[in-house]
């Protein structure tokens, strides 16, 4: 077999362009739009115009200001060259005059969630962000909508598959675009695995460990199910592994399997799992082994081919990502997660082109999530032949 070289010249000249493939349609080319942004570094992001020449850059309005977008989404867009920081959506007061001086935002451009629906008549802001808890997504989506804004969901998109499909079709009514805030699609250790895996550069892959944990504190009630609820790690952090075994395998799972962790804090876990194993049985006989916990540490995304081997550990973060095969360390850079994101999203609106994580990505994944607890319930396999077909294929079109 041949020797791969793995290097920051050859990640870039194999991820040249992106698709998505949703059911009835052939690969759409979005070019940059589904791959890496042009150029998302600090320097370029001082430049007062896109990679496309327009006048200025489209402004985000972020939805909830909590830990996410206050630590990650906030310094990302620092760092972004086609969107900026626009506007803020909060109920507490204190965060609204914080936000306001440490970057610089218009009053005008500040609105609390009784004055939501004000941001329609506001040219300042194109795309809503939201980045509230799980179960006030579909409400704020479909508000944004309704609003003529294009949208970036946080996952999971809703608290179930109906629920998606309301937020699908808002955004259709509206002629908006509708993103999940998928970061990793657009990291280049996971795009690795992508093309790896979708090339089949290893032969046939047999086996997937796709593992995502963390010991969570009371620091967001919710995630714990308390208050607004919609948590728990299998919704969390899960949907991590739910994706990165689609997106290496290149497949749809046709069924799945699932059993609850035992219960150790019974206060502390009495309206969540404290963690779940599940399985994704694909159509050629592939099958990823999960596991998602709220009281453990893991991080990894592997798979097991016919000529070797391919891995990233830790797999998820938010930076330090590694990689390795069976020839040798993957040599590819972190990047800005986020600021790459948003970028791409900001990118397919300028070029008018679809993005290559939209709502029916979010709607597939919910709809496993559903048969993944179903299947902890019953203690069957429970079939997902019927969930939404749709794949980012971007690694074939490098």
């Amino acid at each position: 077999m041949k020797q791969l070289t793995y290097s920051r010249r050859h990640f870039m000249h194999q991820m040249g362009a992106a698709s998505v493939v949703l059911p009835g349609l052939s690969v759409l080319s979005l070019q940059s739009c589904g791959g890496k942004s042009d150029k998302a570094t600090a320097e370029s992001a001082s430049s007062t115009t896109t990679t496309e020449g327009s006048k200025r850059k489209l402004g985000i309005a972020l939805v909830g200001l909590g830990q996410y977008s206050e630590g990650q989404l906030a310094p990302a867009l620092e760092k972004t060259t086609n969107c900026r920081l626009a506007g803020i959506v909060t109920g507490t007061p204190d965060k609204a005059e914080k936000w306001k001086s440490k970057y610089s935002i218009p009053e005008k451009n500040i609105y609390d969630y009784k004055t939501f629906d004000k941001i329609a008549d506001n040219p300042d802001i194109d795309i809503v962000y939201v980045v509230l808890p799980n179960s006030m997504h579909a409400e704020y989506v479909i508000r944004a909508a309704k609003a003529g804004k294009h949208v970036i969901c946080e996952k999971p998109m809703a608290m179930n598959a109906e629920e998606c499909q309301q937020m699908i079709d808002a955004c259709k009514k509206a002629n908006r675009q509708l993103s999940i805030g998928y970061r990793l699609h657009f990291e280049p250790h996971n795009q690795e695995m992508m093309r790896l895996g979708q090339k089949e550069t290893f032969g046939k892959i047999n086996r997937i460990v796709a593992e995502n944990g963390q010991v969570q504190d009371e620091s967001s009630p919710w995630r714990l199910g308390r208050g607004v609820g919609g948590g728990g790690p299998v919704r969390d952090v899960g949907v991590y592994c739910i994706q990165g075994a689609i997106y290496t395998k290149g497949q749809i799972p046709i069924a799945v399997t699932a059993r609850k962790h035992p219960v150790t804090d019974t206060e502390k876990f009495s309206k969540i799992e404290e963690g779940m194993d599940f399985s994704l049985y694909f159509p050629d006989g592939t099958i990823a082994a999960c596991k998602a916990s709220f009281n453990d540490k893991y991080n990894k995304l592997r798979a097991e081919a016919a000529k070797g081997w391919f891995e990233l550990a830790p797999a998820y973060a938010y930076d330090g990502l590694e990689g390795r095969t069976s020839q040798g360390k993957m040599e590819i850079e972190n990047v800005p997660q986020q600021a790459h994101q948003m970028d791409a999203f900001a990118n397919c609106i300028l070029q008018n082109k679809p993005t290559t994580v939209p709502g029916e990505l979010g709607k597939r994944d919910v709809q496993l999530i559903e048969a993944i607890f179903e299947a902890a319930r019953t203690g069957q396999k429970v079939s997902t032949k019927d969930v939404v077909q749709v794949l980012d294929k971007s690694a074939l079109m490098s």
